[in-house]
């Protein structure tokens, strides 16, 4: 063993580990230590104590900032595509909305059961349906969006989108971060601005391995 390594860290060709790197996209998608220790199956403590390395190894003052910080894993798909910040804003069809439920249960078996929309996944409290090709997110609980609807535009490039609209003055509330890796590697990529009421929108892409 190298004496420049610590023991009982083993290396990695990124500035985060693997486990760091889940607790920041958690964090940049406004996730509180509680929830994040509870979705990942480990203490609190391990939470803090993640986030404490993160800030350190970044140079980040506080939380808020690590939210806004637009570090990419190296072992994500995004990193690999190679981004056009030359190309023009262009935003696409609406890709999803966000709806607050109550019960997610009793919602589940209303929108799939007496609305018949197409079922598409659930997590937890989040449940995801089909609307021709829009798609439904509904969710209960801690993890619920603070606004009643949020509409999600889809887009090709996401880091390009964030850029070309904080040059027109729009304030993002988090960087793009990764919420969601499916079964083919297909990864989920999103990032919250606000309107000009200050009430939530989203960028949504999906970056293919």
């Amino acid at each position: 063993m190298s004496g420049s390594q610590k023991r009982g860290w083993p290396p990695h060709d990124d500035v985060l580990t693997p486990a760091e790197w889940r607790v920041v996209e958690a964090v940049r998608h406004g996730k509180g230590n509680r929830e994040i220790a509870r979705r990942r199956g480990i203490s609190a403590d391990a939470v803090k104590f993640h986030l404490s390395n993160v800030l350190q190894k970044l140079g980040l003052p506080n939380r808020l900032a690590l939210r806004r910080w637009k570090g990419v894993a190296r072992s994500s798909a995004l990193s690999k595509k190679e981004s056009r910040m030359d190309e023009p804003l262009a935003l696409g069809p609406i890709a999803q909305i966000a709806r607050t439920v109550k019960d997610i249960e009793a919602a589940r078996r209303w929108y799939g059961e007496v609305l018949g929309l197409k079922h598409l996944y659930s997590f937890g409290a989040m449940a995801f349906y089909d609307c021709g090709g829009v798609r439904l997110y509904l969710a209960s609980g801690e993890g619920a969006p603070q606004s009643e609807s949020i509409l999600y535009f889809r887009v090709s490039d996401i880091r390009a989108a964030q850029k070309a609209l904080e040059a027109k003055g729009v304030s993002f509330i988090n960087a793009p971060h990764l919420i969601h890796r499916h079964a083919d590697g297909t990864e989920e990529w999103l990032a919250i601005f606000k309107d000009n009421e200050d009430r939530p929108l989203g960028l949504m892409a999906q970056v293919e391995p």
